[in-house]
């Protein structure tokens, strides 16, 4: 998966409530839904004028760095911009994740059950975030996930050709490390297949060491990194 591509499937899985092009920046309006959804991004070349006129468009000045980006990475160092949380993209293909599942361990369903919303709002994903779900126009499902008859995690995942990106994947605290992540990946790569879906992709900050474990135990594979940097 190329960085243009990862990006295309991450606009399209997880949209922004607007998105227009000012001189060589993409600017996005997120209506609260996170820092992905809210990030301006370089589209070219851009100069000293392109930057001040992207940082005095955003009330809270934010711009996502690729891969390939240390132009303009070093361009807003300079200009006092900080790193703030680094990315990890990884991706596996559908087939080396599908898995037979006990009945009810995890199911899709739209839109997302009151238990699903339950779980994400109590990891901090709410009400704005499940908008940006809404908004998505692709194939899409909320995930469902169980452990000893007690709903145990959430997750949301989307298509774009074949490609399916997973978004907000949460646990209960209190049911972490028992394999919740693990089933909800396995039953993501079994909607994907009955999509038609090829690949299967995620995000995750660099600092989530226990979900980068699981996605190292699962053979997914690194495939891109970005950063943010904020004014």
């Amino acid at each position: 998966m190329t960085p243009e591509v990862l990006a295309q499937v991450m606009e399209a899985t997880w949209p922004p409530a607007r998105a227009w092009r000012d001189g060589a920046f993409t600017l996005r309006d997120g209506d609260g839904g996170g820092k992905r959804v809210s990030a301006a991004s370089c589209d070219g070349d851009f100069g000293a004028q392109d930057l001040e006129r992207m940082e005095a468009s955003m009330a809270e000045p934010l711009v996502l760095i690729r891969s390939g980006e240390e132009a303009l990475d070093q361009a807003l160092a300079e200009r006092g911009w900080r790193v703030v949380d680094p990315v990890m993209a990884y991706v596996a293909p559908v087939s080396a994740l599908v898995a037979d599942l006990p009945p009810l361990a995890a199911f899709p369903h739209w839109p997302p059950l009151q238990i699903a919303a339950s779980i994400w709002e109590e990891g901090g994903i709410g009400p704005a975030r499940i908008k940006v779900m809404e908004r998505v126009a692709t194939s899409k499902c909320a995930l469902l996930a169980r452990t000893g008859d007690r709903p145990a995690g959430a997750a949301f995942v989307a298509t774009l050709g074949d490609h399916v990106m997973l978004h907000a994947l949460e646990v209960r605290p209190h049911l972490r490390r028992q394999g919740v992540g693990a089933v909800i990946l396995r039953a993501a790569a079994n909607w994907a297949a009955e999509q038609g879906a090829q690949n299967l992709s995620l995000v995750v900050t660099e600092r989530n060491a226990a979900a980068r474990a699981l996605y190292d135990r699962l053979g997914m594979a690194v495939v891109g990194r970005y950063h943010y940097r904020m004014k």
